[in-house]
């Protein structure tokens, strides 16, 4: 789509404004609304300026001056908006036209073109499995004196006995006992089927939604593999939907990877794989799982390098609360045909040569998709480069329950880093793979770890409810 098309799309569809979106470091997207009169043909060959010192992790204040390049491949109309307004998203440049380093969609552009100019293949497809939870109600607090969090479900498993309902309705969804029940016990068909209908009516092409394993309404919505830039856009649109219907419906939709104790947390599974010219590459008949050499080589880079991976596709304090085990997270850094307790699955149901795909499935949603899947594609093109070999070096595969296994057969297995400051160090010991092509650049990675560890630290020395139960009758 030209700039034109663009400008004829906003007469034809009587659009009023026109939102140009960006994405900061930590995947929460920004925006700047013109009057649709204001915008020409001149706006997407100059852009948008803006302030970068006002955004976590850009610029300083000498260094504040930005500038939005519109990309009219990424526009739709949003839903949400009393007067119509046509969102498009932007990559970052600087006032000298330079694209700027720490923009994360940039990097993902970068990502694309280093594949193709790699050899290996022309496109690389991507397909997230993001879950969320959908609350009624959300209070939290974090101060001098107070610390606390609150959250309820009309279809939580502790709501079996309040009083509120007028005598309570029971077919409360069940601890782990939420993967596909149909009504009453789901409760929130029509507010999933809401968000499919805007984001179909958005673009995205949905294969399906359901209820997830978790008490206090779960859920997951499935939207159609693309490259990785548009991949990352259509994540961000779909929890821009996620969140304002769930607004809609007197709710709040939160996307974080384990906002409760006691049961599954929210993950985002990635489904990746590599085409050259249309031709799949990850596919071979009769091999393990159908798998080829590269695609076997991929997944030795994505393990190898998952400690400092981990650091990018889940990046937050919260994400190694979901990452332990008994919760179907992926902690065991292994691969697999079809066994969900693998960080690397391999799906084998009805699969075809196209289909043929791997699914990493530690990461979760507070990952920025763009750095997430530049990241991914990163280490799996290194794994290629290397020719990483999965098995030699004891990552699988692995076909078999792990949480079952002996105490000693455990002691074999490589597990995630524990925390985010041992990711965020497996980072800073191996980031050359980022760097290739000058996909990711080293000032990047150093401002992306101050800017983690910053955050981490600020959890770290806060005090935890729970602490008084353990010691204040020391």
């Amino acid at each position: 789509m030209s700039a034109q098309n663009v400008l004829d799309l906003i007469k034809e569809k009587n659009i009023e404004f026109v939102d140009f979106r960006f994405v900061d470091l930590n995947g929460r997207a920004h925006h700047i609304t013109l009057p649709a009169t204001e915008v020409d043909e001149d706006t997407f060959v100059n852009g948008v300026a803006f302030d970068g010192s006002s955004i976590t992790g850009f610029r300083g204040i000498e260094q504040s001056d930005m500038v939005m390049m519109p990309d009219t491949e990424s526009v739709y109309v949003d839903p949400f908006t009393a007067h119509a307004t046509l969102i498009v998203m932007s990559n970052i440049y600087t006032p000298d036209g330079e694209r700027y380093d720490r923009d994360p969609r940039s990097i993902a552009h970068k990502a694309e073109e280093f594949l193709q100019q790699s050899g290996v293949g022309t496109t690389a497809f991507f397909a997230p499995e993001s879950e969320f939870f959908i609350f009624d109600d959300v209070r939290y607090e974090s101060t001098m004196n107070s610390s606390s969090f609150f959250v309820d479900s009309e279809e939580a498993a502790w709501n079996t006995n309040r009083k509120e309902e007028g005598g309570n309705l029971a077919f409360k969804v069940g601890v782990k006992g939420g993967y596909v029940p149909v009504a009453p016990v789901d409760s929130q068909q029509d507010i999933r089927s809401e968000m499919v209908r805007l984001m179909q009516d958005s673009g995205l092409r949905v294969e399906r939604h359901h209820h997830e394993v978790a008490t206090a309404g779960q859920a997951e919505i499935n939207f159609r593999f693309d490259t990785l830039t548009k991949t990352a856009d259509n994540l961000m649109k779909y929890k821009y939907i996620v969140h304002n219907v769930a607004r809609q419906y007197g709710k709040v939709a939160t996307f974080m990877p384990k906002p409760l104790f006691g049961d599954n947390g929210s993950g985002m599974h990635v489904h990746t794989s590599i085409f050259n010219e249309g031709e799949p590459l990850f596919y071979e008949k009769g091999a393990y799982a159908n798998l080829s050499d590269l695609a076997l080589h991929y997944i030795g880079g994505i393990l190898h390098h998952a400690p400092a991976l981990i650091a990018i596709t889940n990046p937050s304090t919260n994400s190694f609360k979901r990452l332990v085990p008994g919760y179907e997270a992926p902690v065991n850094l292994v691969y697999s045909a079809g066994n969900r307790s693998a960080a690397v699955r391999i799906p084998v149901a009805a699969v075809t040569p196209k289909g043929c795909r791997i699914e990493f499935r530690t990461p979760d949603s507070t990952a920025n998709p763009y750095l997430a899947f530049a990241a991914m594609l990163m280490a799996g093109l290194d794994g290629i480069k290397r020719k990483i070999d999965p098995r030699a070096l004891g990552y699988g595969p692995f076909d078999k329950n792990i949480y079952e296994l002996s105490d000693e057969e455990k002691a074999e297995i490589r597990s995630v880093p524990g925390n985010l400051d041992e990711a965020l160090d497996a980072l800073e010991a191996d980031f050359e793979f980022l760097t290739e092509g000058g996909v990711f650049t080293k000032e990047f990675i150093d401002n992306y770890v101050d800017v983690k560890r910053a955050e981490a630290k600020a959890v770290a020395i806060r005090i935890h409810p729970h602490e008084y139960g353990l010691y204040f009758d020391c």
